[in-house]
């Protein structure tokens, strides 16, 4: 998010092999002063254009992952979203290249592999982001929301929740061990019919302590669903976690 991105870029073109990269985006590193086999030593001018170049850049990316377009909404009826509905790629049935779909992955992920998209029963894994609740609201980490996980959640492996800091985009720091619950818990509780019930909150409610993440007050949080090894009623759609919805 600032002029050191560009650093980053000038080490990946000057220790890569020259014909991995798109020729016009190396075209492009050119005109900035990014060549390999070239030192990089921007002015004190260019650097302050960096600057602001990557805040305009860090704002697009995050307008896209916490408003991302309709397209990269899973279900129709809820606010869960993926970056990855056309595939590791990012490609449509044309090969065009979603600019938002890959900025929003990648700004929040640092790698990819096609096991992410393998949609095969049983094997790989997929993704449920979630930025806002089910009123269309950004999270607040001072609130209380809950997502309620249907009875027999379709993964072959295990699932699990992640909440991450907004800011930094790593896993949010809080005073619990992990930043998560998941499906391997021994004492996950379960509700009458058979659903699970996730409490997202800066202090545990009673009695679903194993069923809590901890959020913080005054910071912006989002969280990410993973299921590992997704079956059939993940795919056909069938079975769908709630909102995160405040209580």
């Amino acid at each position: 998010m600032n002029h050191k991105f560009y650093d980053e870029v000038n080490a990946l073109i000057q220790y890569e092999p020259s014909y991995i990269w798109d020729k016009e985006w190396i075209a492009m590193a050119k005109d900035l002063g990014i060549e390999k086999g070239k030192p990089f030593s921007p002015d004190p001018r260019m650097k302050n254009i960096f600057d602001e170049a990557s805040k305009i850049a860090s704002v697009e990316a995050r307008a896209t992952y916490f408003y991302p377009e309709e397209s990269m909404k899973v279900y129709d009826d809820r606010y869960w979203f993926t970056s990855l509905i056309s595939g590791h790629e990012f490609k449509d049935d044309n090969g065009v290249v979603s600019i938002d779909g890959r900025t929003s992955f990648h700004f929040m992920a640092t790698g990819i592999t096609p096991d992410m998209v393998a949609n095969k029963i049983g094997q790989g894994s997929a993704y449920l982001l979630g930025t806002r609740d089910n009123k269309e609201q950004l999270l607040d980490g001072g609130e209380h929301y809950t997502v309620t996980l249907p009875k027999d959640i379709p993964v072959a492996s295990f699932w699990s929740f992640m909440v991450y800091d907004n800011q930094t985009r790593s896993m949010l720091e809080t005073d619990q061990k992990s930043a998560g619950v998941d499906g391997l818990g021994e004492n996950i509780r379960k509700n009458e019919d058979g659903s699970i019930t996730i409490h997202f909150s800066p202090t545990p409610p009673k009695g679903w302590e194993n069923n809590w993440v901890q959020t913080m007050p005054n910071k912006g949080f989002n969280v990410i669903f993973r299921a590992y090894g997704p079956t059939e009623a993940w795919f056909d759609k069938s079975w769908r976690p709630s909102d995160l919805q405040k209580k």
